[in-house]
């Protein structure tokens, strides 16, 4: 009990040097602001040769300019100036600069005094510096912003009259740059709006996957990663999307069948990439396909026709078979997905309902490259078979997360 009291005591005494010499500081730095004014009334260039405070408080002091024209602009606004000339000029709040002296006010305290009282009209500006000042006794600095705010809309009920000046046109800057390693890189500057639209999208499009594949440890770079790569499949899906030379917009593979078959080596990506046969098997599965016959020195002999692999009416049946992507615990919606061919195509396997399962990108990547498997079961729907070394029963696994068909026998 005894060492507790001692313990008490002494955090009260260190409370207390702690509040004594943080008074110290703000009333140093309140006498800096006078001074500061004093040099701008008689004139820095005349009395030390530079142009502003600021430049000296720099090289003076050793003070970051930044933060000395912070220091200059606090202490204008509290401490009444004159021009060269004698000619007076107010300060916005003189009675806060009082009370600054005594080492009562902090700094974010005064910004937040001086930004009310800015806004206040001139002839209620000393009541309400009162008020603020009064509270700011026993609040912080953010209460009195409130109170401020509450000042300001009493003063003021109707608000800032509108601004009747045209709208501008938001900034709004992207690059993009493809590095010889393979690898792109995006930079650039979105207008609040803008900011806010994209944020709210890759948001929800980055929301944290727990399946039955195992809890989802992508870090958030890579969530958001991958957000930012569905947002562009739905956007190059969208009907609305302008035409590049008569087409719709997309990117071009170029595999041999050979390659696309067995899933070994690369094949080509637009004009100067590359992508692994693997994952040129993978965007396959549901994509438009022109054939071409080259001849030894791979040059076209035939070129066949473009078809689309799953055509629209089966993709319909897909939508309201499966209702989004039907791998276990899956929540993404059928727009996100891709039709996926239980048996590859390049197998010989047919583009039929009762060959392709609605799966979205993540998911579609998953059942390529690891142990699951997927296939239709007698009930016509799809279910997966889990690695062994998450199941070594391997007993299939459906999602239920989606709704089926309110008029389903």
């Amino acid at each position: 009990m005894a060492e507790h009291a001692i313990w008490q005591a002494d955090a009260v005494a260190l409370a207390d040097r702690l509040g004594e010499l943080f008074a110290c500081m703000r009333s140093a730095e309140a006498e800096v602001g006078a001074l500061v004014v004093e040099i701008e009334r008689r004139g820095v260039l005349e009395l030390f040769g530079y142009r502003s405070v600021p430049r000296l408080l720099e090289h003076l002091v050793d003070v970051p300019k930044s933060s000395a024209e912070r220091i200059v602009k606090r202490a204008r606004a509290i401490n009444p100036g004159a021009t060269l000339d004698g000619t007076p000029i107010p300060a916005v709040a003189a009675a806060t600069g009082v009370v600054a002296r005594s080492g009562r006010l902090s700094n974010p305290m005064i910004d937040v005094i001086v930004g009310v009282l800015r806004d206040v009209p001139p002839e209620h500006r000393e009541g309400a510096e009162q008020h603020l000042l009064t509270f700011a006794e026993e609040a912080g600095h953010r209460q009195v912003a409130a109170l401020g705010a509450r000042i300001l809309a009493h003063l003021d009920p109707d608000g800032t009259e509108p601004d009747d000046t045209e709208i501008t046109t938001p900034t709004r800057e992207l690059s993009l740059r493809r590095k010889r390693t393979g690898m792109w890189e995006i930079s650039g500057k979105l207008d609040d709006e803008t900011g806010a639209r994209a944020s709210a999208l890759l948001d929800s499009l980055a929301q944290r996957r727990s399946t039955g594949e195992g809890p989802d440890l992508r870090s958030p770079q890579e969530r958001y990663g991958d957000a930012f790569s569905d947002a562009v499949d739905l956007a190059l899906n969208g009907p609305e999307l302008p035409r590049q030379a008569g087409e719709r917009a997309h990117v071009m593979v170029a595999v041999s069948l050979e390659d696309l078959k067995s899933g070994i080596g690369t094949a080509l990506l637009g004009d100067a990439g590359t992508i692994s046969a693997a994952e040129a098997r993978l965007h396959a599965c549901d994509c438009k396909i022109i054939p071409v016959v080259l001849g030894g020195q791979s040059e076209p002999l035939d070129v066949g026709r473009l078809r689309r692999l799953v055509p629209t009416g089966i993709r319909h049946a897909l939508y309201l078979r499966d209702r989004g992507c039907a791998f276990p615990g899956c929540h993404r919606p059928p727009r996100h997905c891709q039709g996926h061919h239980v048996r590859h195509w390049a197998d010989g396997g047919p583009t039929e309902l009762g060959n392709l399962v609605l799966m979205c990108a993540h998911h579609h990547r998953l059942v390529h490259r690891s142990g699951w498997e997927v296939r239709i079961a007698a009930d016509g729907l799809p279910e997966f078979l889990p690695p062994v070394f998450l199941d070594k029963q391997r007993k299939p696994r459906r999602n239920n997360l989606h709704l089926p068909l309110p008029f389903a026998a």
